[in-house]
């Protein structure tokens, strides 16, 4: 839905209403971890200071398919060395928004590597791996990530008991009021990491539900039995927490597919009712998916949908569904319904897109009373 000046200064009032309750949050995130390298694709090039970027997805294919038995040079400009991983994004943004937040990954071992030195002066940081390295290729339709990821089989169960402690793992997993585990794709030993979890934590804790999030992170690499365990283990959760599982657009046909529902049609219509169709199936407290120009979540039977500050040629693009994430759970932590908790996540992505920072909630209030287009 379109979002009306009523909601967007409701969602900015509470936001701004919630300062001091954002900080008394906990949340323990995990897994990853990533050197991200922002880079544009030359295009043409002028001289040695000048060349035009390319501006699409579609054009590197034409310039990779035209090299077909032949050979070519691609070149690419680094703009920007950053944080990367889906966890290090999100808890950066949800420690932006105040939370005390506990972050455990791959960000280098024995000592995590200095792209995440400020990051560790918002959050408790530890690291139980290396982090793996990721070149983001960015163009105006979307980026192309080309990623080294072996550094991530070091993420399991064994290890996390071995250098970081079973002791601190159990504490912060039994009492943070979000444990969010994302990037299952890319670290293998993931669906055992949250079997054994359901085995040996899950039985004994006591207190009130508290929230899961989820997200696969572009599952498409990996075989539909895979696919199949991770989506039932995330659903067994819901026994003890309130589960959010987050997905792009891609990712929810992706899905769809592996569980055999209709995806021919590319839809807003469509997409909602495949939302509603997986969200029956894991039988999970919430769906969320974020496509570039609006959010939608399905709860209870019900789907909901928000429209975000689209922006046609954003600062980054690398991070932004993290960001979503992380302001769709902030708000359902402060206890907004299901379209405050969507808006907040689109204006946080919103946010950042363009500026390339994670935004405070004064900085969400401010963009949600300058929407853009008004």
């Amino acid at each position: 839905m379109s979002v009306s000046l009523e909601l967007r200064e409701q969602c900015a009032n509470r936001l701004l209403q919630a300062v001091e309750q954002a900080g008394s949050l906990s949340a323990f995130v995990g897994l990853d971890g990533f050197v991200d390298e922002i880079v544009h694709v030359v295009d043409t090039r002028e001289n040695a200071e000048t060349y035009q970027r390319m501006p699409s997805i579609a054009r590197l294919a034409e310039r990779i398919a035209d090299a077909a038995g032949r050979s070519t040079n691609i070149e690419l400009v680094n703009q920007l060395v950053k944080l990367g991983g889906n966890g290090p994004i999100m808890a950066n943004a949800l420690a932006s928004f105040g939370l005390k937040v506990t972050y455990l990954g791959a960000l280098g071992y024995p000592n995590w590597h200095p792209v995440f030195d400020d990051f560790a002066k918002r959050a408790e940081v530890f690291s139980i791996a290396q982090s793996g390295q990721t070149d983001a290729l960015e163009f105006e339709d979307g980026k192309v990530m080309i990623s080294r990821t072996v550094q991530l089989n070091e993420i399991t169960w064994a290890n996390i008991q071995a250098r970081f402690g079973r002791d601190k793992f159990s504490s912060r997993f039994e009492s943070s009021n979000l444990i969010a585990f994302v990037n299952w794709t890319m670290i293998p030993y993931m669906s055992d990491l949250w079997e054994a979890l359901q085995e040996e934590l899950c039985p004994r804790m006591k207190g009130p539900r508290r929230k899961m999030f989820f997200d696969l992170c572009d599952p498409v690499k990996r075989l539909p039995q895979d696919i199949i365990r991770a989506l039932k283990l995330i659903g067994d959760f819901e026994k003890h927490f309130d589960v959010i599982l987050g997905l792009n657009e891609k990712e929810a046909y992706e899905i769809a597919e592996v569980l055999g529902f209709d995806t021919k049609a590319h839809t807003r219509e469509r997409l909602s009712n495949l939302g509603l169709e997986i969200q029956r199936y894991l039988k999970v407290n919430t769906l969320v998916v974020h496509p570039v120009k609006y959010a939608l979540a399905v709860s209870d039977g019900q789907v909901s949908t928000v429209d975000g500050p689209f922006v046609s040629r954003p600062k980054i693009t690398t991070g932004a569904g993290d960001h979503f994430n992380a302001g769709f759970c902030l708000g359902k932590l402060l206890g907004f319904d299901t379209n405050l908790s969507l808006l907040t996540g689109v204006t946080t992505s919103g946010y950042y897109v363009r500026s390339a920072t994670s935004p405070g909630l004064p900085q969400l209030a401010g963009l949600l009373h300058k929407w853009p287009g008004k």
